[in-house]
């Protein structure tokens, strides 16, 4: 296939590609150092990337992709059981890190090759090598295996081949307008879909730029939409605290007033949020939707409407449907009817590593992949998700209920600062509805009678919370989407 990122010998020498801090790279010094290092991988079979947020792990992944090499992205804050399974059913034959990473026992024993992300790279291969490499290698090679969370068992390896992380990023740079003009600012982690390849690779294929703050802060996001960013990539986690932080700092305001586009993706941004980041700035907060095996499937278009609550329609060369159980097609856009949604495309991954069975059963009969997300359709074709089917369908009296409309209607009431809706057996309703609230403020928190009607008003009686725990906090994983699991058997 051609390059995945032909910029790297189009754009302009002098362009800067990434910047880490204080760190940069043009795309003439990110050419030479990926090429380099890339020069040391040919061959190499899966390589391990120890992805911390840096320059180096960008440099990694980048080397290994033109190398026509998997990348296999280890999440620094893995426990060691988890990385210990990962690197057995991976075998990597090497580990790329950044030459001051300590690297835990399970992955010391592998050959090591530091990251230099400068010419000065330690080998004396020429950039020319690997060229041939990437052109040779074809649409359906892997270009990464990315760890799913494990909420089932041990975490699976989707094998993302290069034709789906080509196929994403062209499809978002037409839903978004997304061009080389455009200068991106994340604080994402970089061992995941969302934060490596949305937020490096697809600036890179761009020939646009991309500032990565290293850690969010609502600082950091200001300053760089102050001075040229024109796009924001965030979790809802960051795009809370930015809501809790506009009327304590106006230039964070200001800033995002300035920006092209303000992405939100990786679990639903409550409607509350979407509602006080526009009435400060003017803007509004788009969603996409995807998933480690299928990357992005819908968003919500640049010149569209940010419809706030949804997840927008499906991308180009995406198709979607929403299933009963049993399978049928539900073909009635009426924006109530629940069903699971199934994808089918050139964006979705080739298999689970060393897992046919799982594979197998990811699959229908007819291709499409069974997401396990449940969603309902507007007319227009917008879809909105209500929920996953393991944690957040609820069959109550009769009803198909998503846990996330009470999410959004719990976080509606001035007393609930956070909020989370699972179901629990019950012997009339087969299911009941639970909420468990932080509350805004812990001397006097709502009452579980106060917290029921105010969703019935919202929504409807069959909908309100039959118990309510508070807590503390919210259990939460490292992107912030809230550990149901823990919760039910909490």
């Amino acid at each position: 296939m051609t390059s995945l990122f032909p910029a790297l010998t189009d754009a302009p020498a002098d362009r800067p590609a990434l910047r880490f801090g204080d760190r940069s790279l043009t795309y003439a010094e990110l050419a030479t150092a990926t090429g380099l290092l890339a020069g040391s991988l040919r061959n190499a079979g899966r390589v391990a990337v120890w992805a911390t947020p840096t320059l180096e792990t960008a440099v990694a992944v980048v080397a290994a992709l033109r190398a026509g090499v998997p990348a296999v992205p280890l999440n620094p804050k893995s426990g060691e059981k988890e990385l210990g399974h990962i690197l057995s059913d991976s075998a990597p034959s090497l580990v790329l890190a950044a030459p001051g990473d300590e690297l835990p026992a399970a992955i010391r024993d592998l050959p090591r090759i530091d990251v230099t992300p400068d010419t000065t790279t330690a080998t004396t291969t020429s950039t020319s090598t690997f060229t041939s490499t990437e052109e040779t290698t074809t649409d359906e090679a892997p270009a990464l295996v990315v760890y799913t969370s494990g909420t089932t068992g041990p975490p699976k390896g989707a094998v993302i081949p290069r034709r789906a992380i080509a196929s994403t990023l062209d499809a978002l740079a037409d839903a978004w307008q997304w061009t080389g003009e455009d200068v991106l600012v994340h604080g994402l982690p970089l061992f995941h879909v969302h934060g490596l390849v949305l937020g490096i690779l697809g600036p890179l294929r761009r020939g646009g730029s991309v500032r990565h703050l290293g850690r969010f802060s609502t600082q950091g996001v200001a300053r760089e939409l102050s001075d040229g960013a024109t796009m924001l990539f965030g979790v809802p986690t960051m795009y809370h605290r930015i809501a809790q932080s506009l009327s304590g700092e106006p230039e964070l305001a200001k800033a995002l007033g300035r920006a092209r586009l303000l992405v939100s993706g990786s679990a639903a941004l409550p409607v509350h949020d979407h509602e006080r980041i526009t009435a400060a700035t003017g803007r509004r907060v788009i969603e996409r939707y995807g998933m480690t095996e299928t990357l992005m499937n819908t968003s919500v278009r640049a010149d569209g409407e940010a419809r706030a609550g949804t997840v927008g329609v499906p991308l180009p060369g995406v198709e979607l449907r929403l299933v009963e159980e049993d399978g049928a097609p539900i073909t009635s856009y009426d924006g109530e009817t629940v069903g699971e949604i199934q994808v089918r495309g050139p964006n979705l991954f080739t298999e689970y590593l060393n897992r046919p069975d799982a594979t197998a059963a990811a699959f229908t009969a007819d291709g499409w992949f069974r997401t396990g997300d449940m969603a309902v359709r507007e007319s227009d074709g917008y879809v909105r998700i209500v929920g996953r089917k393991a944690t957040d369908l609820i069959k109550s009296g009769g009803y198909k209920i998503g846990a996330g409309e009470i999410e959004n209607a719990l976080l509606e009431h001035p007393g609930v600062r956070e909020a989370a809706v699972t179901g629990e057996p019950d012997a009339d309703l087969g299911e009941r509805i639970v909420a468990w609230i932080v509350p805004a403020d812990p001397q006097s928190p709502p009452t579980a009678e106060e917290l029921a009607d105010h969703v019935a008003r919202r929504l409807a009686p069959h909908k309100r919370p039959r118990v309510v725990h508070h807590l503390d906090a919210l259990p939460r994983n490292d992107m912030g989407k809230i550990m149901k699991r823990s919760l039910a058997h909490g």
